[in-house]
This record gives structure tokens, C-alpha cells and sequence, in this order.
């Protein structure tokens, strides 16, 4: 009895289980189904899809939806690219039907109605057995075709079939809990499993010993790795070392940190380093070319591979690590971007983990430690704005390879310099921030921040924003890697914000740097059309640095080899396909500008 009357307990509102969202968003699609059918006319006229007129071609990836092959049917919704006349012509999201005729009394009302049961069965069975598990995105793999030379019909629609489309559309979505667009990522982040993995190595103290290999150890990234294991040496050693044509920085560091195998990826090189390591005895074994570099990648009993190498030169490496079962420390972007689609099921089935390193991902990782699942809302990287932020877009005529290299902030290798002058980097982190933490893009931005002390943010869906702060020193984002989930005091100088001042931001300039917004178009084209972009854009960089091309036509090359690549697309590739579109890319950049397509302005 209180003051005020008699009392009763009340019992605490129960969230809902997974299955009773099922079933009721099941309910609903079965119901518009059901009022498709009473609606929809008993005879139509061929359905295709729908598309700009004087679209010549077009192709699309359909999400989840319903299929038919009796009748050839697909329905969901496609991200459409089309062309006009040969040349690319843009893109639209679509709510698609199908794309051959179908006979609405028979196959397709079955089909409605079977989607829509089989959709109401599952909920009901996941409400009895309330297993608030998602489904696995495995379960639900995107429906790819090409369309090239169907005929393509000017917009019309049948409202009533695309209404239901959307519904089933919705239902899908519900069982995943995802936005359309996301993915699995493949970063340790924003899951129960994650945590709880952050959360169990944590109570294991930081008393731990790492076994590293080093891929790329006399570059940039390979020593300031280095400078971490000397510092620490109670907490990693190596076990690997593998280098390009640097043969006496490689000796140095096999003498320092006696690795069990080394390699050199110029076979030209390697009698040499024999000899020399004889000389200086050290007793290792001594692996020579690509081949070699894959030796090194998956041997002995490391913990973590640091890929290190730059460009698409450190892909098979990191496939062999994964394979081997090894952590990776990810220095190379373009391994993720070229071949997002075949390194995440690698990881998964491998059980291995994939700890971004370099700067803007790190920051990332690093915001959404314990983050819940779905709470996560949005991505936003930081960009320095590169050599030219103070320029003129007008003046850039004037760029010259000198002016390139000039990076207001870091130190980096040539040709990443490079790229974050023409902001390529940064649209190439674009794509590697969807394949490490799984948010579609138009939930990535992009913001210059000149000052380069927020490395980048993350808000979250109470539109909270956490972000990591830092001196431009790529020795942080590597230690993480490294170490995570744990902190290592480090003597490294403390951030003063008094001494920094100021931390300003602006939008990037479209003019300015065309490269990002072609990084966004391969990005959601998908497939291998990242790959395309990234391979494109090393061989424009290199003419670039050989004063073969001018400043300005880095993105046109890239434009014409993605224009060029469109109609050999491939939605679904696998490893042989990466190599293979990598390969052409090269290869086609360079047959464009053989071609005079591009004035050599420095000759």
C-alpha cells in the first residue's frame, strides 16, 4: 500500500522479437500481393526495363526481389547505368518489374503469392522459436544480369506490381536490418561479435607478443612498422620481411630484425641479396619475385601480415595471408578496393580479422569501439585537400610533376602524394570504407579539413559524431592495427590543441577534383568496375610522373578506361576476374594514350 493507493506491479514493455517484425511486414506484403492480383489487368503489354529514351544500352544489379525461370521474371530494385549513343549517360535507382514478357494468370500469380507465404511462414516460424537472429546476407544474394542490346522501353509503368514490388522489397529488408546499399563490412566493428572479441582480448591484458610479417618493409609504411616493433620489442617481433628493388635498406633490416624469410620482388636483385646477407651473416631463407612475395605472405606462424605494398601489386600477397589464416593489417587500399567482392568471403571463411591501417579508416575503427549493432548512421572522411587546395582550379594548367609531390601535411610515397592531390586517395577510401564498415555510399562524405588533426568522424543515429584526433603521424593508425583492441604508451609528441588552433572544414570543389566523383560512380556500379578505376588510375599517375601526360588528364584517362570497361562489366567477379580486369585497364590506358588521345604538354 503507498501514500497513494494500492500498487500492482507492471510489467517492463518486451522489445519485439525479430520474428513478429517478420511476420508483420510479411503480413503486409502478402496483403498487397493479394490486392495486386485483384487489380492487375489479366493481360500486359511486354514489360522492360525502364530507362531514358535513346538509351542504347544499359545494365543493373537487382537487390533481392522474386524470380521466376519459368517466366523469366525478376523483380526488385536495380541501380541502373545506361549509355546513350556508345558514351555513359549516368545512372538512377529503379523499382523493376522484369525484363521479358510473363503471364500474369499463371507462373507470376503463383510467384506473388508463393513470395509472399513463404515470406509469412518464416516469420512465424522465427516468432516461435523467437531467435532474434538476422538473416546472413549469403541468404539473400543480389540478382545480377546485363542487359546489353535488349531493347529498352521510355518510362513507363505498371503502378500496381511495382507498389507490391516495393513492399517485398521492404519485407527483404526487414530480415536483414539493413539500408539498401550496405554490406557486411569487413572490419571487427558495429556487431555483438565484434565486441565481445574486442571485449575478450582486452581482459587478456596487454602483456601480449604479435609474430608480424612486413609486406613492403622499405617503404614508407614498412619503416615506420619498424619503428613501432623496435620500440616495442616486447610485444612484436617479425617473422617476415618482403621488399621491391631496395637491396640495401633490406640488408639493414634483416640484420636489425632477423627475419626467418625474406623477399625481393626484383628477381634481378637476388644473387645479390644472397650474397649479402651471407656476407653479413644472417641466416635466412631468401625467396625472390611476385612469387616470392607470396612466399613470404603466408608463412610460418605470424600473427599479422601488414600489407604494406602499394597498389594492386598487393593483392594475391593478402589473399595468401587470409588463406593462411592470418590477420591482416590493412596499409594497401586498393587490395579492397579492386577485390572487395572476393576478399570479404575470404575473411569470413577464413576467420580472419581486417584492421584497417592507414589514417582515415583507423579513425573510423577507432570511433565505433563498442558500437551497437545499426547504430552506426554515418561515415565521414577527412581530406587534407592535397597539393593544390590552395590553387585555383584555372591554374592547375600550370601543375607540373614537382608541384605534385608537394604534400602540405604528411610524408608519403610519390604516388599516393599524388592521389591526394587530385583527390583520388580519398575517393579510393570512399569505396574502402563501404567494404570495411558496410554503410552504402550515400551515407560516406567527404569534407576537407586542411588542418589534417581530425583524421575522420563517424555519427551515429542519434546524430551524435564521435571523431579520432592526432598530428598527421601514420605511426598511430599502424600501432592500432597492430595492437588493437589495446592502448601502448607510445613517446610519440600529445596533441596540444592550443598549438593546433583552429580545425576549419569546407566541401571538396567538383571542379577542382574530378577524380572523386568518378571514384563514387565505379563504387556503385560495383563489381569490377572498382578495379577498372583503381588500375586506371595507377597507369595515368605513372604517364603522369613520366611527363607523358599532363596534370589535368589523370581523370580523363580514368573516365575513358571506366566508359570503356562498361560493356565487359562483371557484377559477381571472382579472383581470375580481378587479375584479369586489372591487367586490361593498364594496358588500355596506356593504348589510349599511345593513341594521341591525350597531348603530351610537357614534351
Amino acid at each position: 500500500m503507498s501514500r497513494y493507493g494500492t500498487t500492482s506491479p507492471v510489467a517492463a514493455p518486451q522489445p519485439q522479437s525479430t520474428g513478429m517484425q517478420v511476420l508483420a511486414v510479411s503480413a503486409l506484403a502478402t496483403a498487397m500481393a493479394l490486392g495486386t492480383l485483384l487489380l492487375m489487368p489479366r493481360t500486359a503489354p511486354q514489360a522492360q526495363l525502364f530507362a531514358p529514351a535513346a538509351v542504347t544500352s544499359a545494365s543493373a544489379t537487382v537487390m533481392p526481389g522474386v524470380t521466376s525461370r519459368g517466366s523469366n521474371r525478376v523483380s526488385g530494385e536495380a541501380r541502373v547505368h545506361y549509355a546513350v549513343s556508345g558514351r555513359d549517360a549516368g545512372s538512377y535507382t529503379e523499382t523493376v518489374d522484369t525484363f521479358a514478357q510473363y503471364p500474369l494468370r499463371s507462373t507470376s500469380e503463383k510467384m506473388i503469392l508463393g513470395a509472399g507465404l513463404v515470406s509469412a511462414v518464416a516469420g512465424v516460424l522465427a516468432m516461435i522459436f523467437r531467435k532474434p537472429q538476422r538473416a546472413q546476407p549469403s541468404q539473400m544474394a543480389p540478382i545480377n544480369m546485363s542487359l546489353e542490346g535488349a531493347p529498352v522501353a521510355t518510362r513507363q509503368r505498371e503502378e500496381r506490381f511495382t507498389t507490391w514490388t516495393r513492399w517485398h522489397h521492404m519485407a527483404m529488408c526487414a530480415t536483414t536490418g539493413k539500408k539498401q546499399g550496405e554490406i557486411d563490412g569487413a572490419a571487427p566493428v558495429v556487431s555483438i561479435e565484434a565486441n565481445q572479441e574486442a571485449i575478450n582480448r582486452a581482459m587478456e591484458g596487454a602483456n601480449f607478443h604479435k609474430k608480424i610479417t612486413l609486406l613492403g618493409s622499405t617503404g614508407s609504411i614498412g619503416t615506420q612498422t619498424l619503428d613501432i616493433v623496435q620500440s616495442r620489442p616486447e610485444n612484436y617481433s617479425i617473422v617476415g620481411l618482403a621488399a621491391g628493388s631496395n637491396v640495401d635498406l633490406l640488408v639493414e633490416q634483416c640484420q636489425q630484425f632477423k627475419p626467418e624469410i625474406v623477399a625481393i620482388r626484383d628477381e634481378s636483385k637476388f644473387e645479390e641479396l644472397k650474397q649479402r646477407l651471407a656476407d653479413a651473416g644472417v641466416e635466412t631463407t631468401v625467396v625472390a619475385g611476385e612469387q616470392g612475395i607470396v612466399e613470404v605472405a603466408k608463412y610460418g606462424d605470424a600473427d599479422t601480415v601488414v600489407t604494406g605494398i602499394v597498389g594492386c601489386a598487393g593483392l594475391l600477397p593478402t589473399v595468401a595471408a587470409i588463406e593462411a589464416g592470418k590477420d591482416i593489417a590493412l596499409a594497401n587500399k586498393e587490395t579492397l578496393i579492386s577485390a572487395g567482392p572476393v576478399i570479404l568471403p575470404l575473411l569470413k571463411k577464413h576467420g580472419v580479422k581486417c584492421l584497417p591501417a592507414d589514417s582515415e579508416h583507423s579513425a573510423i575503427f577507432q570511433s565505433l569501439q563498442g558500437a551497437p549493432p545499426e547504430g552506426l548512421s554515418k561515415v565521414i572522411l577527412t581530406a587534407s585537400g592535397g597539393a593544390f587546395r590552395d590553387w585555383d582550379a584555372a591554374d592547375l594548367k600550370k601543375v607540373t610533376v614537382a608541384d605534385a609531390l608537394k604534400h602540405p601535411n604528411w610524408s608519403m610515397g610519390a604516388k599516393i602524394t599524388i592521389d591526394s592531390a587530385t583527390l583520388m586517395n580519398k575517393g579510393l577510401e570512399v569505396i574502402e570504407a563501404h567494404y570495411l564498415f558496410g554503410k552504402g555510399y550515400d551515407d560516406i562524405e567527404v569534407v576537407v579539413h586542411p588542418q589534417s588533426i581530425i583524421h575522420s568522424m563517424v555519427e551515429y543515429a542519434d546524430t551524435s559524431i564521435i571523431a579520432q584526433l592526432g598530428w598527421p603521424d601514420m605511426r598511430l593508425p599502424l600501432l592500432y592495427s597492430m595492437s588493437w583492441p589495446h592502448r601502448i604508451e607510445m613517446p610519440y609528441e600529445r596533441l596540444d590543441f592550443v598549438k593546433v588552433g583552429q580545425l576549419t572544414f569546407k566541401a571538396p570543389d567538383q571542379k577542382k577534383y574530378p577524380c572523386l566523383a568518378l571514384a563514387y560512380r565505379a563504387g556503385r556500379t560495383a563489381g569490377t568496375m572498382p578495379c577498372a578505376l583503381n588500375a586506371a588510375n595507377e597507369q595515368a599517375v605513372e604517364l603522369f610522373r613520366q611527363e607523358k601526360i599532363h596534370y589535368l588528364d589523370i581523370p580523363k584517362v580514368i573516365e575513358a578506361v571506366m566508359d570503356d570497361h562498361e560493356k565487359d562489366l562483371k557484377a559477381e567477379p571472382v579472383l581470375e576476374d580481378i587479375i584479369a580486369v586489372d591487367k586490361w585497364a593498364r594496358e588500355h590506358a596506356k593504348e589510349l594514350h599511345a593513341a594521341g588521345r591525350f597531348e603530351n604538354v610537357y614534351a
